[in-house]
């Protein structure tokens, strides 16, 4: 399986593993599997980390990406078609954009997205695939 983590997800597998439901755990240990992490996400942490809204990660945030790579996580880049073309989702109740983008990557890439935000569930008519309980 390929799978791409939300940013909270992403967080937890790092700092609270036990936030993360069994199933998603053994997921994403499991070594038969390719989890990603995109630079949506490390976007979003450093500007949260920023704003005061998420307590920094090691020193300096681009610890992250050493964290997320001794995890065995593998970091994927925005392309620029992704970026000009999550406007293709149908779904137009959830705005947030970090999630809007993170949605149309999986979405774009063939990735199982793994979220515990129920709003995700709009977008499989899109062609969303996700993991989560």
């Amino acid at each position: 399986m390929r799978l791409l983590l939300d940013t909270h997800a992403f967080l937890w597998a790092y700092s609270e593993p036990d936030r993360l439901p069994t199933k998603v755990r053994d997921t994403i240990v499991d070594i038969e599997n390719d989890v990603f992490v995109s630079a949506v996400s490390f976007l979003e942490i450093s500007i949260k980390i920023s704003i005061g809204k998420l307590k920094p990660i090691g020193n300096h945030p681009k610890e992250i990406l050493d964290i997320a790579e001794a995890l065995g996580f593998r970091p994927i880049p925005l392309l620029p078609d992704e970026a000009a073309n999550y406007t293709k989702l149908t779904e137009d109740t959830h705005f947030d954009p970090f999630d809007r983008m993170l949605i149309w990557q999986a979405i774009d890439r063939g990735l199982t997205l793994v979220s515990r935000d129920k709003e995700f569930k709009k977008f499989k008519k899109d062609g969303l695939k996700l993991l989560w309980k």
